[in-house]
């Protein structure tokens, strides 16, 4: 029995060790991040298994506004006024779960942010609460700016392509700074599932859901006061 307590006491110390090394690593990335170009987990394991990848990263100034606000009419119309969750909708995703879990997620783009910077992918009830804990710790530390100039750089947009830069760049030939209406709403569309969504060979679905994004983004960008703060 006292060889099993000491076993368990040094499980429980390891536990809590790594829990902190974890903790200090998060804080660390979250400082660090805060003033260098970050990297997400998918373009990290690329390196590791040894593929590349495309991107170009750029100022939120030198992004289209349209092309912003696009995304964050498709992605979380509610960004500048959330702290990083949108708790009402977080609470109607769970309230109409099944028993196999959630039918769809309720990510804001600051939970997007944090689980591309520091997770893994795929989804899980553990994955879903640690993202929470770090949306929130990002909406308090870094700004809506920064946040959403993060995000843009480092959404996949297809096989290996990460930031609008590079989509714009390989799907309309031209820069994010020069994106219309139309194409940054393409590209929004895409976001949900890039690899089998294609901005510039879209679906039908994809222009329907095209023509809603354009249809909100101008009243989106009236309320983007955040962004200038």
């Amino acid at each position: 029995m006292a060889r099993r307590r000491f076993s368990f006491a040094n499980l429980a110390r390891i536990v809590v060790f790594a829990g902190l090394a974890l903790l200090i690593i998060f804080a660390a990335l979250v400082a660090l991040y805060g003033v260098a170009r970050p990297v997400s987990t998918l373009m990290l394991g690329r390196t590791v298994i040894g593929k590349s990848y495309e991107r170009s990263y750029v100022r939120l100034a030198d992004i289209a506004p349209i092309a912003v606000a696009s995304v964050i009419a498709s992605e979380d119309d509610g960004f500048c006024q959330n702290d990083g969750v949108d708790w009402d909708a977080l609470h109607d995703v769970i309230s109409g779960a099944g028993k196999n879990g959630p039918s769809r997620g309720a990510s804001t783009i600051t939970m997007q942010t944090a689980k591309n910077l520091f997770l893994w992918p795929g989804r899980s009830t553990v994955r879903k609460g640690i993202e929470i804990g770090m949306a929130l710790v990002l909406g308090k530390v870094w700004s809506k700016a920064h946040t959403v100039e993060v995000y843009l750089n480092i959404a996949e947009w297809g096989d290996g392509l990460y930031g609008i830069e590079a989509a714009a760049q390989h799907y309309f030939h031209k820069r994010a700074s020069q994106l219309d209406a139309h194409e940054a709403a393409l590209l929004a569309t895409s976001l949900p599932n890039p690899i089998k969504r294609n901005a510039a060979r879209p679906s039908p679905m994809q222009r329907i859901l095209a023509a809603h994004i354009m249809a909100r983004a101008n009243d989106t960008a009236d309320r983007l006061d955040c962004l200038a703060k």
